[in-house]
């Protein structure tokens, strides 16, 4: 038995019809003069038509030029789509605006009140030292006649050094050591005591006394700082110091 097959046929799908399509059945006629760049956008809101080329009968003054397209050939509902296009405007005022953020600037804030009162503290303490310099006698300045005397440049640099008993150096002086001992310093060896550094030098009087020359008195023995001063290392508990002549009748002493 011989079998026969056939094939169904179908009927191929039609695009459907739209006011579109008839616009474009329209405009195929227009095609051949428009030319193939020629492209014609529909949109649902209205219809535009680009002419991206020109005909060939164009001539070389209006080759920039586009010709106008027939729409007399449009149907009543491409020509209602294009009637009722709404028209998209802007208004001559329109302005833009743009939202800037509000910067603020802060105030830093104050120092700890702790460095305040460090601060304050160092002030006071350097007050309080300015106030006992002003405070302190006369007679512990060091006088001008100090500058440029050997002797006394000498002496002035143990101020403050305690009284010992039979001292003659730098960690303790009795009255007679520490003359001694400065004038040893310039290479000018004296007697050990005061009777003794009296004998070793010539009496002047209190008119022709220099500083540096030697003040004596019974059972003590300064150096002579000009003026109504002396620096010597008076007693016990005391310290090498700057201070008034208190001897009542001083003997001037020049050695050399």
């Amino acid at each position: 038995m011989t079998v026969s097959t056939t094939s169904a046929r179908h009927r191929a799908a039609r695009r459907p019809s739209t006011p579109l399509t008839e616009l474009a059945l329209a405009a195929t006629g227009q095609i051949g003069t428009v030319g193939r760049r020629t492209a014609v956008v529909a949109a649902s809101s209205g219809l535009v038509v680009s002419m991206l080329g020109s005909p060939a009968s164009a001539t070389a003054g209006d080759a920039g030029a586009l010709p106008a397209v027939d729409t007399a050939a449009l149907t009543a509902s491409a020509r209602a789509l294009l009637d009722t296009a709404p028209v998209v405007t802007s208004p001559a005022d329109a302005a833009w605006t743009v939202d800037i953020p509000v910067v603020t600037a802060e105030t830093p804030p104050p120092p700890p009140p702790v460095k305040a009162a460090k601060a304050a503290s160092r002030s006071a303490a350097r007050a309080a030292a300015a106030a006992a310099v002003e405070a302190a006698p006369a007679s512990a300045a060091v006088p001008q006649s100090v500058a440029g005397n050997a002797v006394l440049e000498i002496a002035a640099q143990y101020v403050g050094t305690p009284y010992v008993s039979g001292g003659s150096a730098p960690g303790g002086f009795d009255c007679s050591g520490f003359v001694s001992y400065v004038y040893g310093q310039l290479g000018v060896s004296l007697p050990r005591t005061s009777g003794g550094i009296k004998a070793a030098g010539t009496i002047i009087s209190r008119d022709e006394a220099q500083p540096g020359d030697i003040i004596w008195s019974p059972g003590h023995v300064s150096l002579y700082a000009g003026g109504d001063s002396q620096i010597d290392s008076p007693r016990p508990g005391k310290t090498v110091q700057f201070r008034a002549i208190w001897q009542s009748a001083p003997v001037f002493i020049r050695i050399g």
